[in-house]
Order: structure tokens, then C-alpha cells, then sequence
């Protein structure tokens, strides 16, 4: 764009446009707010109109429904939570790999036990949309979160930090379902074999299972700190992927040994 199109506005939002982005924000904002407050239920057009001074068929204009209104605001959490994992990612040297991967997966924990309603929701049992709404919104963004953890992995991989698993265990049928996992979360390329794939879900149903446990407080009957479980999970894991675990920093948990 050459500077006399900037200097007559041309690709510019119009003051329209700009009121409609405000507008919609907010409606997201309180959404999310009632979301965290109430769950998904909690969340109406009707009461978020009321608070705005609108009619809920005014909402109308800016969203097509309750369905199409989680999916904008699930997309936007997943974009915050992306966010946080590529801020923790790039603090640490490029060249630093192993130190990369514990910041990244350390940092998506510290977000998910601070925003335990939102992660419910975005990482929770998915309930039935209206057909009309469509969620590429929250599926695109969902794919962002994980290109830290995919491009990590995929550096893992390329180094053959990790044995593969012996491809003839993999039937058929899991090998379709995790073509469509990596197909779906965007980790689907050529020179990615069925057999990586498979570690990379282990890796992330392992870890993921910590964390959920700790979001739903699944073990709260049982343990009172979940962060030296979720460390020794994260060491385990990480060994045997041939990335050297070093504790966290600022950890008031016992020391796990290091391997050498």
C-alpha cells in the first residue's frame, strides 16, 4: 500500500466498520465473562443484550446465534492461549530446543489452571452445534495453539532424538484415526510417518491427561499440589523423547533427578 493510498484512508476500517468490531467485542467480552461465571449454559443473547442496553435481536446483526457466538469466543481463547505458549516459546533461545519444549508445556499448564472455565470449554466434551453455525473459527485457532508444540516436535524428529515404534503394531484401523488426528490438529505433512504420529499422540494424552486432572480436580481427594506429579509426568515423558529435563526455576517441589 503506497503512503498517498494510506494518506486517503483507502484500506482503512471505516468509523462503521470500527463500531461494528467494538460492538462485537464487547458482546464477546461479556459472553465470556458469563461463560466463566455460569458455564456454557449460563451464556443467553437475551441476558448479554440486557447488559448492553440492546434488544437480543439486535445481537442478531453482529452473530447468527448462541453456537456461532461460543465458537468466536472459544476461537479467541485458543488465540490468547496460543499467544501465551508462543510468548513462553520465543523467551528462550531458538537453538535452545529442550529448554524451548518445557517452557511451552509448562506455560500451557500455568494457563489452563488459571482459566479452568475456558479450558472446560475449549478442551471439554463438545456439545451438538446448530448446523448453520460454523466452527472454523475455534478450529483454526485450535490449530495455532499446537503449531509451538508441532514444529518442536517436528525438530525432535528430524534430530531422531526418539525411536519410532515398529509400524506393524499400528493396524489399520488406529492408523486412519491418527492420519485424522494429525489431519485435524494440522500436523499432517508427507514426511511425517504414521509411527510419529503415534508418539506425538501418546506424548499429548499423557500430558493432557495431568492437566485435565488437575482443571477438574480429579485428585483433589488425594494430592493437594499437582505440580510435582505433572513435573514428573513432563520428565518421563520428555526422556524418552531424548530432550534433557531441567526443573522448573522458580519450583517449590522437590527436586526431581536429572538425567546426565
Amino acid at each position: 500500500m503506497t503512503k498517498s493510498q494510506l494518506d486517503r484512508g483507502i484500506g482503512r476500517p471505516t468509523r462503521r466498520e470500527r463500531v461494528r468490531e467494538a460492538t462485537l467485542s464487547e458482546i464477546k467480552g461479556i459472553a465470556r465473562r458469563h461463560l466463566v461465571e455460569n458455564g456454557t449454559s449460563g451464556v443467553s443473547l437475551r441476558a448479554i443484550a440486557r447488559e448492553m442496553g440492546m434488544t437480543a435481536p439486535g445481537l442478531y446483526r453482529y452473530v447468527s446465534g448462541i453456537d456461532s457466538l461460543l465458537i468466536l469466543i472459544t476461537a479467541d481463547m485458543f488465540t490468547e492461549l496460543a499467544d501465551a505458549v508462543a510468548e513462553a516459546d520465543a523467551s528462550v533461545p531458538d537453538e535452545e530446543t529442550d529448554l524451548r519444549i518445557l517452557t511451552s508445556l509448562r506455560a500451557f499448564r500455568s494457563w489452563a489452571i488459571h482459566h479452568t472455565a475456558e479450558f472446560a470449554t475449549m478442551f471439554g466434551p463438545r456439545a451438538r452445534l446448530d448446523p448453520e453455525a460454523d466452527p472454523a473459527p475455534a478450529l483454526e485457532a485450535g490449530r495455532r495453539f499446537g503449531a509451538t508444540f508441532y514444529t518442536l516436535f517436528d525438530r525432535l524428529l528430524s534430530e531422531e532424538r526418539f525411536p519410532l515404534p515398529d509400524g506393524d503394531r499400528i493396524t489399520p484401523e488406529l492408523a486412519r484415526e491418527l492420519r485424522a488426528f494429525a489431519d485435524s490438529c494440522g500436523f499432517s505433512a508427507p514426511h511425517i510417518p504414521v509411527e510419529a504420529i503415534m508418539v506425538l499422540s501418546s506424548c499429548w494424552v499423557r500430558l493432557y491427561g495431568v492437566v485435565c486432572m488437575e482443571v477438574f480436580q480429579h485428585l483433589d481427594f488425594v494430592m493437594h499440589d499437582m505440580e510435582p506429579l505433572f513435573e514428573s509426568e513432563l520428565q518421563n515423558l520428555l526422556t524418552g523423547l531424548g530432550v534433557r529435563y531441567r526443573p522448573p526455576e522458580s519450583s517449590t517441589s522437590a527436586t526431581i533427578g536429572t538425567p546426565s
